[in-house]
């Protein structure tokens, strides 16, 4: 971005030596979104990018580095191994435009969904579709998050990292991101590499809403509506009453979202399985491969609702696996081992799962 103003945190070398993270112990039950019960024998909270020097300093006495946002896309052990760095770097702000788009930056800490409701207030759309996703700013790279036909790799133009280990500030545009489904250069370099400190998004100055998903194009509040009428918010309200409709507030019963990867798999396997499953759902991707629904998958095979031990697939959206309480990270892992296991034997497809597994012991 030319003429760019100056970034969101100073990183001023005087003030970088100043501050002194100490880790403490903590509780993270609270801080993740499966309400597991977990601990961290030494956790940091990042407020402030003056900090970030000195966490460099500070993981060089521990094995491993986990940095957690909103904690919503993991599964954490009853004892999680090393460092936990909480990510709360705030701040919203418009940065510029170009002949195409506005330019906002957010700080890694924000709300993700917050982000949402604030471009939309401002009148500006291309995130609604993304709307009511939890966790924070800084996951969303790092997880390429998606939802009703888009991607955050789509309206991303810069990402502002701290690189923990080199101890140096890196802004790498989205074409270094290595962005995939679910996927990123973030997330393949494993935790503790990358801290986000904030993102640069670029969004449409021409706007037009993205309706391809038929849930959204059954929405009372669309349907009867020509495209020349539709509004970001109207797409934002109909993202969160369907989102709401079918997945559960995690508030209210604990769950890290989707729990596993939507399979891609060849076309010609695509072919075979709907030959046998006429009504499986299917969406084409690039070289040959089709996209299945895992949620689809996992209802046939008659988890939909169905609890093993402590923990189900919901009962709405077999996609979601749920905490009815009491579970540990152990009831978790068992629950996937077996859904995997029976969509492999139905269908010969092989699940993964989403959320990260965090280093510890049970």
């Amino acid at each position: 971005m030319s003429n760019a103003p100056a970034p969101l945190f100073s990183m001023d070398p005087a003030a970088s030596d100043m501050p002194v993270l100490v880790a403490a112990a903590q509780d993270l039950r609270a801080l993740n979104t499966l309400g597991l019960p977990a601990r961290a024998a030494a956790f940091v909270s990042v407020t402030d990018a003056a900090q970030l020097p000195a966490l460099s300093r500070l993981v060089r006495e521990y094995a491993s580095t986990l940095v957690l946002g909103g904690g919503s896309n993991l599964v954490l052990p009853d004892e999680v191994d090393g460092l936990v760095v909480a990510v709360r770097l705030p701040g919203v702000r418009h940065v510029g435009e170009t002949d195409t788009a506005i330019l906002v930056e957010a700080a890694a800490g924000e709300s993700w969904h917050g982000l949402v409701q604030w471009c939309v207030a401002q009148g500006l759309g291309g995130l609604e579709n993304l709307a009511l996703i939890p966790g924070t700013v800084g996951a969303a790279p790092v997880q390429n998050i998606g939802a009703y036909g888009l991607e955050v790799a789509e309206r991303l133009v810069q990402v502002h990292a701290w690189d923990i280990v080199a101890a140096e500030r890196v802004v790498l545009p989205a074409s270094e991101c290595g962005f995939a489904y679910r996927d990123s250069r973030f997330k393949q370099a494993g935790q503790g590499r990358w801290l986000i400190m904030s993102v640069v998004l670029a969004l449409p100055k021409v706007w037009a809403p993205r309706m391809e998903y038929p849930d959204l194009q059954r929405y009372v509040g669309l349907k009867d509506k020509p495209a020349a009428g539709i509004r970001p918010q109207d797409v934002f309200d109909a993202v969160c009453a369907v989102r709401r409709a079918k997945l559960p507030d995690p508030a209210v019963l604990g769950n890290a979202g989707s729990f596993f990867k939507n399979p891609v798999v060849s076309d010609e396997q695509a072919d075979a399985l709907q030959q046998r499953f006429p009504d499986m759902p299917r969406y084409r991707v690039a070289d040959g491969r089709s996209k299945l629904a895992a949620g689809w998958l996992i209802d046939r095979c008659g988890w939909k609702g169905r609890a093993l031990g402590p923990v189900a697939m919901h009962e709405r959206q077999a996609l979601v696996m749920v905490n009815r309480g009491g579970a540990r990270a152990a009831d978790v892992l068992r629950l996937e081992a077996v859904v995997r296991a029976d969509v492999q034997m139905h269908f010969g497809v092989a699940l993964e799962r989403e959320p990260i597994l965090a280093p510890g012991r049970d």
